[in-house]
């Protein structure tokens, strides 16, 4: 009996071995079909007595992450964008005589690859890093202190150096210096970051002093030749502060600022400045009323005369007895630093015969008014210049947009407009 019992149980053990171990060699061909199809490869290691597994995917698998997927789109990237502007060097080789566009087109063509390169980059730097006005320190001192980007600070020297301004007033090609300006002008405003406004301002301030004969005056004499100056360290960049609360458009309506006689075409100006362009400026031109000695102002455009201003003192940078009140919350344009300011007894020349304000800063609007629409014309080229290469970059359909006829018509009829 004892030998039966002995013997089954040598059976029963084989027998459940055999069924184990069938079982495992199943599973086993299973989990390994598993791990084939899904290439999932497990490892296990221990650290600080605790297990970590880790995955690694299999090539094939499309997407990395659900939410990205295996595609990118190429970049559209800019040319030299005077050489690959068609129109500009034709429109420039109508008019200007032979030799004199073969001297200016190398300086075109640098520049056109500069504007494309560091001049863009830095223009999308001032995109990025926003003016920023800080009224009071921790310690509640009234400081306003306005910050601007250093790539804000380097477009200043980029168009001094480049002479933006300055080819303008150095009437080196004669009649044809402005249309040399004014192409540099084109290819610089798309990658100026916004610094084409202050610029604007600028010829237009140079524009109002020479206009007025007052280059030859020792004082404004200076301040000519900084504003249209190449040296970065020297020039100078202006404002236009004109429009008021109750301004706008309506200038003789809405101008309440005053200016107190100090002596010797000085006065010190007492207003509040509504929108005040660039008021990181170094002078601004500025429009108020001459107050007699009880108060008394003339009323409408008559009333109304010109004066320019230093917005801080050359000694000790303090602010010229202006207060910033707030920076400009605008829709565009906000690379600039446009702000409110309390003119509070601030310094100022009178440029213009009294009541001639608007008939003098005329200049100066006139000025910028070329500017903003040589500035919109660049845009729209830079515009269009991105559209055809990005053509030649998005495949639709297996081959690039640049193929598909319809396309081609509309950046085509875009060019013509």
């Amino acid at each position: 009996m004892k030998t039966l019992l002995s013997s089954l149980y040598r059976n029963d053990c084989k027998l459940w071995s055999h069924v184990v171990s069938t079982k495992w060699s199943t599973n086993s061909r299973a989990y390994s079909s598993v791990s084939t199809i899904n290439q999932n490869v497990v490892n296990e290691t221990k650290l600080n007595s605790k297990t970590i597994r880790t995955e690694a995917k299999a090539n094939w698998i499309p997407f990395s992450r659900p939410r990205h997927g295996c595609f990118t789109q190429e970049m559209p990237q800019l040319d030299n964008q005077f050489t690959c502007d068609a129109f500009l060097q034709r429109y420039l080789q109508r008019v200007l005589p032979k030799d004199m566009y073969n001297e200016i087109s190398g300086d075109l063509t640098r520049f056109g690859s500069r504007v494309a390169t560091d001049v863009y980059e830095l223009g999308v730097e001032c995109d990025k890093h926003l003016p920023q006005l800080v009224q009071q320190n921790a310690w509640g001192h009234i400081c306003n202190d306005l910050y601007v980007c250093n790539a804000w600070k380097q477009q200043k020297i980029v168009s001094a150096e480049e002479g933006v301004v300055a080819i303008g007033y150095e009437r080196k090609y004669r009649q044809f210096s402005r249309l040399y300006q004014f192409a540099k002008l084109f290819l610089y405003a798309p990658s100026s970051g916004l610094y084409s406004c202050p610029i604007a301002m600028v010829d237009g301030a140079a524009k109002t002093i020479e206009s007025l004969a007052l280059d030859k005056q020792p004082l404004y004499e200076d301040i000519f030749e900084r504003l249209t100056t190449r040296d970065a360290n020297r020039f100078y960049t202006s404002g236009q502060w004109m429009t008021e609360k109750g301004g706008g458009s309506d200038v003789a309506g809405g101008t309440e600022t005053v200016a107190v006689p100090m002596g010797r075409d000085m006065f010190k100006l007492y207003g509040y400045k509504w929108f005040s362009s660039a008021t990181d400026a170094d002078i601004a031109l500025t429009l108020a009323r001459i107050a007699d000695d009880e108060g008394n102002v003339l009323q409408g455009t008559q009333g109304l005369t010109l004066f320019l201003l230093k917005v801080r003192d050359d000694t000790s940078k303090q602010l010229n007895g202006i207060d910033m009140i707030r920076l400009k919350d605008k829709l565009g344009t906000r690379q600039v630093p446009t702000a409110e300011l309390l003119l509070d007894g601030t310094v100022a020349h009178k440029m213009s015969e009294e009541g001639r304000g608007v008939a003098a800063i005329a200049n100066m609007l006139q000025m910028t008014r070329i500017h903003n629409a040589v500035g919109s014309a660049g845009s729209m080229r830079r515009i269009i210049s991105i559209a055809r290469d990005y053509a030649q970059r998005r495949k639709a359909f297996g081959k690039p947009i640049s193929q598909y006829p319809i396309h081609m018509q509309t950046l085509a009829r875009m060019d013509i407009e």
